[in-house]
């Protein structure tokens, strides 16, 4: 195993990314697959807990999570929902295309695009694509009694994702009607199984609610009722927000040097009531999984930008009234001034305020690495992560440098890891 893990533990921010480079090697490790949970335990709560908190380790089981935390603690949790993204077709020839939604283009809204009754366009991949070069693929589909013909359309090319034109005839369908009848659930690739019924509800968190993912934020999975009640017995409240997973989260860097991997671009929504409960609690927030950290943390930079300049007469740039609000990947390393977290969270209060919503929406590309500086979140609670992967990246820049310890402890104490497998805390 590398030794170097420790090296990062510096803080780089206000440092240009060139000074230190971080080498995805660095996070590597052996993971036998043997070790990959290919299926969920036949109880969501019934999966170990590592517990990592003042640099030791022990471990308990995840009903016991409530007697781990903080009394005061604010619990902040995904509630996105998996949809059935995954849309296979069969062309004359016999041809097997696979067509797998990504996120909405027209239109861009989620709510929207699932709710359109004749036409949408989305960004997808497709597989076998050198057997669809041009022309059009056809499916009929019965909705309970409501028949269509379903079409796509392959229009433009970027990278590996291509924009596909979706028609039927049939206005009385909805497009998510279409995936819930047609499409299939995407379980992660690393299962190398098929995706069979009992995945379309062990694959979502018991709070899932708001369509629009392509993976699941797997750290909620361990949630059941039951943990929920001893959480209220313990006075720990709870928030949700929305991320809408994609793709990208199962794609490993290949770059050698992290600076130079991509990030993907994911879909947040934040209501004005939690970012007044999140402003409360500063200093005892646990976000459940790796998206809601990205989703929080990325509060910090969408509130640094809407800071009150000169140039805007002292009244900030909620004054200027709606405008795209977009976390770049390296928007926290670059050179500029911190602001605290409150007065962040402050900045989009006045933003929502001046502009009459009642919910912030945004999207965030946020690179957290080795290095990072975090403003919102002290404890996590998330799975154990593929080798090489930007989710990792972030473990170790929460646990400043020591994830090997965290998971060479998982490896010889029998965890089970990835979507389907055990889960950690971790405390600042």
């Amino acid at each position: 195993m590398p030794q170097n893990y420790n090296n990062f533990s510096v803080s780089l921010v206000n440092q240009p990314k060139e000074e230190q480079p971080i080498y995805i090697d660095s996070f590597d490790y052996p993971l036998p697959d043997e070790r990959i949970a290919k299926f969920p335990l036949s109880r969501r709560d019934a999966s170990k807990l590592l517990v990592y908190h003042n640099a030791s380790i022990t471990e308990s089981v995840f009903s016991n999570i409530s007697g781990y935390l903080p009394q005061d603690s604010l619990l902040v949790y995904n509630n996105t929902r998996v949809i059935q993204a995954r849309l296979v077709f069969h062309k004359d020839t016999g041809a097997r295309i696979e067509v797998f939604c990504l996120e909405p283009l027209t239109p861009a809204d989620y709510a929207q695009s699932l709710g359109a009754t004749t036409q949408c366009t989305w960004k997808c991949m497709v597989g076998n694509l050198k057997k669809w070069k041009e022309g059009r693929l056809s499916k009929s589909i019965d909705i309970q009694g409501n028949v269509c013909t379903f079409n796509a359309d392959l229009l433009q090319t970027e990278g590996n994702t291509h924009s596909v034109h979706f028609t039927w005839d049939n206005p009385d369908i909805h497009f998510a009607d279409i995936l819930e009848k047609a499409g299939e659930l995407p379980i992660p690739p690393y299962l190398h199984r098929k995706t069979e019924e009992s995945d379309k509800t062990t694959y979502q968190t018991v709070y899932s609610k708001i369509k629009g993912s392509v993976a699941a934020p797997t750290a909620g999975l361990h949630f059941t009722p039951e943990v929920f009640e001893s959480l209220k017995e313990k006075n720990i409240e709870t928030e949700e927000l929305t991320l809408h997973v994609g793709a990208g989260t199962f794609q490993p860097v290949k770059t050698r040097n992290i600076e130079h991997h991509h990030m993907h671009t994911e879909v947040i929504a934040v209501h004005r009531s939690t970012i007044e409960h999140l402003q409360k609690k500063l200093g005892n927030i646990i976000a459940v999984g790796t998206t809601s950290v990205r989703t929080l943390e990325s509060l910090y930079y969408i509130g640094k930008d809407l800071t009150p300049t000169p140039a805007t007469g002292g009244e900030g740039n909620s004054a200027c009234g709606l405008q795209p609000l977009h976390v770049s990947q390296w928007a926290p390393y670059e050179t500029q001034r911190e602001i605290p977290a409150c007065e962040a969270l402050q900045n989009i209060l006045d933003y929502l305020d001046a502009n009459r919503l009642t919910t912030l929406h945004a999207d965030t590309q946020i690179m957290i690495r080795p290095g990072y500086t975090f403003h919102v979140v002290n404890g996590m609670i998330t799975n154990f992560h593929q080798p090489k992967s930007t989710l990792l990246l972030l473990v170790s820049a929460f646990v400043d440098g020591r994830w090997m310890d965290i998971y060479e402890y998982a490896l010889a104490h029998d965890f089970r890891f990835l979507s389907y497998g055990d889960s950690s805390l971790l405390m600042r």
